[in-house]
Order: C-alpha cells, then sequence, then structure tokens
C-alpha cells in the first residue's frame, strides 16, 4: 500500500482555477536559468568538488540520441530527422570522446549504477552501433555490479523488432520505456506518428520475455482530435497490456519553441474542459485498475521500486522524472545533456554539428549551467521533498540547512494559505501537507518557493507549459 500519499482527488472547476503556466522541476533553479558563464573549467571544479564529498556519490549516466526517422510533431525534444544509419557514426565518434574526456575525472569507486538513453529515438541505434556504446561507456566508466544496476532506454515501438529488443537485454538493459501518446489512427495521423497496437504489444512482450525487470509507456492527453471515446479505448488497451508504470502527460502547445508543433492545427486541439475530461478519465481508468497515482502525471504498479521508495520516504526527482536513485550524479553524454553534478548543473551544446565540433577541439560541450548557491540548495530541498513526497517538516529542514525555516519562508507560506484556503495544503507550526485535493496541482504548491518566477507575470511564465 502506497502511505506516502492520499488517492488524489479530482475536481474539474479546482484544477481549472488554477491551472496556469509553469516548471515541471525536474531541476531547482530550472534550465532557463543556466549560464554561458559556467564553462568546462566550472564544470571540472564541480566534479573535483564532488569526488572530495565525505562519500561520493554513485553515477548515473544519461546518453541523448538525437535521431529519429521521422518528426512526431508534438514533439519539443532535440532531434535531428535522417533516415541514414551512418549519420549516428559521428555522433558515436564523439561520445567517445566526451567519455574519455570526463569519465576520468572521477574517481574509480564512484560506479554507474544507473543508464539512461533517450532522445530523439535511442533505438535508431542498431544492435552493432549500441554494442560499440556500450563499449565506450564500459572503458571509461566502472560499471556497478549486474544486481545493482538499473539500465533503462527510450524504445519507438515502429522500428524494433523481437531480435532488437532481446539483443538490448543481452547488452545489459533491464528497463524499456515505450512511447505510445494514443493508439487512435485520427490522432496518430494528426500528429504524424502511426503505431500498431500489434506491435507495440510485441516489443513490451518480448521485453518481459527477454527479463527486463521494469516496462513503462507514456501516453499524451491533449493532441489534436483526441475525443474521450478513442482515448478511453487506448486506456482499455493500455489496461490489458499491464506495463510496471504508465506516464500521462499534458500536451504542451508551444509552436513558438518547438517548430515542428507549427504542423499542428490549433483549433483541432481539445479545449481546456475537454483536457481536463481526457485526465479525469485516466486517472479513473487507470487507479480503477489497480496502478497508484505517484506524482506529475506517473502511475504505477503497487509492487513497481517507486511506491516502494515513496512509501519509504526515498523517491527523488531528476530530468528522467521519478527515480529511485537520486542520490547519484548525473553525468549527461551528447548533444544538448544535462549533468548534476553536486550542487551544479551544465547543459551541452543542443545542435549535433556544434557538439561534434566542439568535442573533435579536444574539449568538452558545456554550452551553459549553473553553481547553486546556499538559498539555491534549500530551496532545491524543499521543492523536491514536496514534488516527491507530499509532505514538508519544517523543522527537519530548519535542521539540514541551519535555518529558522517557518520564519526562512515567511513569504512562501503567506503564499501557501490562498491555496490552503481551497483546501491544496494544510499548514500548522511544522508541517506543510498536501491533500488530495492538491495532489495534481503540485508544480503550483512547488511555485510558491520558486524565487526565481516573475510574479508580476505569473500568467504565464516564460518557456513554461500549463501545470496541467
Amino acid at each position: 500500500m502506497n502511505t506516502a500519499f492520499p488517492v488524489p482527488h479530482f475536481d474539474a472547476e479546482l484544477i481549472s482555477r488554477h491551472d496556469q503556466h509553469g516548471p515541471r522541476y525536474t531541476s531547482y533553479p530550472t534550465a532557463l536559468h543556466f549560464h554561458p558563464d559556467f564553462d568546462q573549467a566550472a564544470l571540472e571544479k564541480a566534479i573535483d568538488a564532488s569526488n572530495g564529498e565525505p562519500v561520493p556519490s554513485p553515477l548515473s549516466l544519461y546518453v541523448h540520441v538525437p535521431f529519429c526517422r521521422s518528426p512526431c510533431f508534438y514533439c519539443g525534444c532535440s532531434r535531428v530527422i535522417t533516415r541514414d544509419p551512418k549519420r549516428a557514426d559521428a555522433l558515436l565518434h564523439a561520445l567517445a570522446i566526451e567519455a574519455a574526456l570526463i569519465g576520468p575525472r572521477f574517481d574509480q569507486d564512484r560506479q554507474v549504477r544507473q543508464l539512461h538513453l533517450g532522445g530523439g529515438t535511442p533505438n535508431f541505434l542498431d544492435l552493432p552501433r549500441m554494442t560499440q556504446l556500450f563499449q565506450t561507456l564500459r572503458e571509461c566508466f566502472a560499471f556497478a555490479p549486474v544486481p545493482q544496476r538499473e539500465f533503462g532506454i527510450e524504445i519507438d515501438p515502429r522500428f524494433a523488432d523481437a531480435d532488437y529488443i532481446r539483443g538490448l537485454g543481452e547488452l545489459g538493459f533491464n528497463r524499456l520505456s515505450a512511447g505510445i501518446q494514443d493508439f487512435d489512427p485520427v490522432v496518430q495521423l494528426a500528429v504524424n506518428g502511426e503505431q500498431s497496437i500489434t506491435q507495440t504489444r510485441m516489443v513490451l512482450q518480448t521485453a518481459r520475455e527477454a527479463g527486463f525487470q521494469s516496462i513503462s509507456v507514456d501516453l499524451i492527453y491533449g493532441l489534436p482530435k483526441q475525443t474521450l471515446d478513442g482515448f478511453g479505448e487506448t486506456l482499455d488497451e493500455i489496461v490489458r497490456l499491464s506495463p510496471d508504470r504508465v506516464a500521462v502527460y499534458g500536451y504542451a502547445h508551444l509552436p513558438e519553441l518547438f517548430k515542428a508543433q507549427g504542423q499542428i492545427d490549433a483549433t483541432e486541439l481539445p479545449s481546456p474542459a475537454q483536457r481536463l475530461d481526457l485526465l479525469g478519465m485516466a486517472m479513473t481508468r487507470l487507479t480503477g485498475a489497480g496502478y497508484l497515482y505517484i506524482g506529475m502525471d506517473h502511475f504505477a504498479k503497487p509492487d513497481d521500486s517507486l511506491v516502494q521508495a515513496q512509501s519509504h520516504g526515498k523517491l527523488q526527482r531528476n530530468f528522467q522524472g521519478y527515480s529511485t536513485l537520486g542520490d547519484c550524479d548525473i553525468v549527461g553524454l551528447g548533444p544538448s545533456a544535462i549533468s548534476r553534478i553536486g550542487d551544479s548543473y551544465s547543459q551541452n551544446t543542443r545542435d549535433l554539428d556544434g557538439y561534434c565540433a566542439t568535442l573533435n577541439t579536444g574539449r568538452l560541450p558545456v554550452a551553459r549551467g549553473i553553481l547553486l548557491n546556499v538559498d539555491d540548495i534549500i530551496r532545491r530541498d524543499v521543492i523536491s521533498t514536496l514534488m516527491c513526497h507530499g509532505e514538508l517538516d519544517l523543522l527537519a529542514i530548519g535542521e539540514r540547512h541551519d535555518i529558522d525555516a517557518p520564519r526562512y519562508f515567511a513569504n512562501e507560506i503567506d503564499r501557501l494559505k490562498a491555496l490552503a484556503a481551497d483546501g491544496l495544503v494544510t499548514i500548522d507550526s511544522r508541517f506543510i501537507r498536501v491533500q488530495p485535493r492538491g495532489r495534481l496541482l503540485m508544480r503550483n504548491i512547488a511555485m510558491c518557493f520558486d524565487n526565481y518566477l516573475d510574479r508580476r507575470d505569473s500568467a504565464k511564465p516564460l518557456g513554461f507549459s500549463r501545470t496541467i
């Protein structure tokens, strides 16, 4: 049983009233506040400092594979559209240089416990190229023993056969995430992402037979031409597929930031009320099928490690979403990849050509980043605690950071009172607790502690999606 959070209460009117634009808090401060003054020297200094910690953190590697064979119009990821598999060779060469430059800077007793390949479409790499990538990483980093590893990959089921999935398992992958979005053919056509249930089922079944420990799927609500009937059939099929985890994201229509979204006819998008109906149906169908709501779009079966981590107060949040290994330093490899080393964040050059060109000069492709100050560190702890566990112990926060927390956050607590009046949170002299009415509005609650938001224009903070 998930004892960390109460079951969320879905109230369309309440959610509609509080819906606004805001961060997802996969980092704090958010990437919008990274700056170009944070360079290779700053990253190397952060690594040296993290090596010097009394108990250095293990490592988590994130590798960004930007290639996609065709564009999905809803996508906001950094990607390169091509059908030529040889385009990956220049990336693999650059990744080998990057890994050789950064890997040996970490003490060898700092083992890689987590690996995640994202994109783009990571399965753009065929098995020989994927094997080459694994060999590169093994040469430059110390991998933890097999039982301690959590190695995951995002898969586009349209471009993976059974042999490929089995080959990934033999390489060492034990977690798989499949992009689905919606099985409704009308919606798939509108977003240029036609995908059959049969192909998706084969990928998931093969992964199970190959010994993958966890299988998750991604859905999106708010896509063009999406209807309750069509999305309901998708949810029914997901329940039959029975993945360990389900993520249900709200589509963020930001064509001014993501060029491909300009291909979507905004008049075909569901209305705000229809979006809420889609979300409400997803909540009802998935919880009715036995999934537990972790938070921030994520559902998991009761025996899943995310549920167990949350129940025991160990759930963390990072750029891959919720994680059971949040104590790791994250090393981002590839174009646009973000690292979190100690009290710093850094991001690589976003475009592939610039990324490769920089590495070919023998320099790390650090484009921007930030070194957190004391206030950032405190607020990151507060926001992460709320997002993962729904309860903030002000006394514990004060002891961890040597502050008088009620006084330090007096203005923030005042802001929370408006949310408390609507039953989203309760506040007493020691605890701030998220209530069932507030679980779907976690971003709004966390925003009260964000020192970077311009509250003079809180209706639409630049570059952020809607909170629901």
